[in-house]
Protein backbone atom coordinates (compact mmCIF):
# COMPACT_ATOMS: atom_id res chain seq x y z
CA UNK A 1 0.00 0.00 0.00
CA UNK A 2 2.76 2.51 0.68
CA UNK A 3 4.72 1.75 -2.52
CA UNK A 4 1.52 2.35 -4.62
CA UNK A 5 0.83 5.85 -2.64
CA UNK A 6 4.58 6.87 -3.52
CA UNK A 7 4.36 5.65 -6.85
CA UNK A 8 1.02 7.38 -7.47
CA UNK A 9 2.81 10.48 -5.84
CA UNK A 10 4.98 10.11 -8.33
CA UNK A 11 3.47 9.92 -10.88
CA UNK A 12 0.85 12.91 -10.18
CA UNK A 13 3.72 15.29 -9.45
CA UNK A 14 5.54 14.46 -12.95
CA UNK A 15 2.31 16.03 -14.88
CA UNK A 16 1.70 19.06 -15.33
CA UNK A 17 -1.92 19.27 -16.34
CA UNK A 18 -2.71 18.54 -12.76
CA UNK A 19 -1.80 21.21 -10.14
CA UNK A 20 -1.51 19.65 -6.63
CA UNK A 21 0.12 22.94 -4.66
CA UNK A 22 2.04 20.69 -2.46
CA UNK A 23 3.29 18.13 -4.99
CA UNK A 24 4.62 21.00 -7.48
CA UNK A 25 8.23 21.76 -7.87
CA UNK A 26 9.97 24.87 -6.61
CA UNK A 27 10.72 27.17 -9.74
CA UNK A 28 12.86 30.13 -8.98
CA UNK A 29 12.33 33.53 -9.88
CA UNK A 30 14.17 34.14 -13.26
CA UNK A 31 15.90 37.72 -14.24
CA UNK A 32 17.65 37.67 -17.56
CA UNK A 33 19.08 40.19 -19.65
CA UNK A 34 19.72 44.07 -18.33
CA UNK A 35 17.81 45.96 -16.29
CA UNK A 36 17.37 49.60 -16.84
CA UNK A 37 16.58 51.97 -14.43
CA UNK A 38 15.44 55.48 -14.68
CA UNK A 39 18.47 56.64 -13.19
CA UNK A 40 20.21 55.11 -16.37
CA UNK A 41 18.19 56.65 -18.56
CA UNK A 42 18.57 60.55 -17.33
CA UNK A 43 22.18 59.79 -17.60
CA UNK A 44 21.56 59.15 -21.18
CA UNK A 45 22.28 62.10 -23.76
CA UNK A 46 22.12 62.15 -27.44
CA UNK A 47 25.90 62.75 -28.89
CA UNK A 48 27.41 60.06 -26.28
CA UNK A 49 29.97 57.90 -27.87
CA UNK A 50 29.58 54.10 -27.51
CA UNK A 51 32.10 53.48 -24.57
CA UNK A 52 30.54 56.42 -22.72
CA UNK A 53 26.57 54.75 -23.69
CA UNK A 54 28.35 51.23 -22.74
CA UNK A 55 29.72 52.83 -19.11
CA UNK A 56 26.30 53.95 -18.31
CA UNK A 57 24.04 51.10 -19.14
CA UNK A 58 26.16 48.33 -19.34
CA UNK A 59 27.28 45.92 -22.23
CA UNK A 60 24.00 45.83 -24.39
CA UNK A 61 22.22 41.94 -24.36
CA UNK A 62 21.96 42.23 -27.73
CA UNK A 63 24.51 43.34 -30.48
CA UNK A 64 23.93 42.32 -33.48
CA UNK A 65 26.84 41.84 -36.47
CA UNK A 66 24.29 43.01 -39.20
CA UNK A 67 23.18 45.94 -37.59
CA UNK A 68 26.64 47.79 -35.69
CA UNK A 69 24.75 50.99 -35.35
CA UNK A 70 22.03 49.44 -33.11
CA UNK A 71 22.12 48.44 -28.75
CA UNK A 72 19.08 46.51 -27.48
CA UNK A 73 18.86 46.37 -23.85
CA UNK A 74 16.33 43.42 -23.16
CA UNK A 75 15.23 42.64 -19.63
CA UNK A 76 12.50 39.64 -18.52
CA UNK A 77 11.86 39.14 -14.63
CA UNK A 78 9.90 35.80 -14.24
CA UNK A 79 7.90 34.93 -10.96
CA UNK A 80 5.89 32.03 -10.33
CA UNK A 81 5.63 31.20 -14.01
CA UNK A 82 4.51 34.17 -15.05
CA UNK A 83 6.36 37.31 -16.81
CA UNK A 84 6.14 39.87 -14.13
CA UNK A 85 8.10 42.89 -15.94
CA UNK A 86 9.40 43.35 -19.30
CA UNK A 87 11.98 46.40 -20.43
CA UNK A 88 13.55 46.87 -24.14
CA UNK A 89 15.55 50.02 -24.74
CA UNK A 90 17.00 50.09 -28.12
CA UNK A 91 19.91 52.57 -29.05
CA UNK A 92 20.69 53.83 -32.34
CA UNK A 93 24.11 55.31 -33.53
CA UNK A 94 25.37 56.72 -36.02
CA UNK A 95 28.92 56.87 -36.33
CA UNK A 96 30.05 56.29 -32.94
CA UNK A 97 27.98 59.05 -31.35
CA UNK A 98 24.33 58.18 -29.76
CA UNK A 99 21.46 59.16 -32.21
CA UNK A 100 18.42 58.00 -31.24
CA UNK A 101 16.73 56.10 -28.17
CA UNK A 102 13.65 53.82 -28.18
CA UNK A 103 12.40 53.19 -25.04
CA UNK A 104 9.70 50.79 -25.35
CA UNK A 105 8.64 51.44 -21.48
CA UNK A 106 7.76 54.84 -21.79
CA UNK A 107 6.69 56.78 -24.51
CA UNK A 108 9.08 58.99 -26.36
CA UNK A 109 8.36 62.59 -25.23
CA UNK A 110 8.61 61.26 -21.35
CA UNK A 111 11.72 59.92 -22.40
CA UNK A 112 14.60 62.39 -20.31
CA UNK A 113 17.30 61.22 -23.14
CA UNK A 114 16.97 64.44 -24.63
CA UNK A 115 20.16 66.65 -25.82
CA UNK A 116 20.75 69.71 -22.89
CA UNK A 117 19.52 71.96 -25.89
CA UNK A 118 16.63 70.49 -26.73
CA UNK A 119 15.21 70.19 -23.77
CA UNK A 120 11.16 70.87 -24.60
CA UNK A 121 10.50 74.25 -22.02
Amino acid sequence: MRTKIIVLSLLLSSCTSFYIPLLTPYKMDIRQGNSVTPAMREKLKIGMTKPQVQFVMGTPMIQDVFHGNRWDYVYRYEHARKIVDTQKVTLYFEGDNLARIVDGSQPVEAAPAKADGQAKG
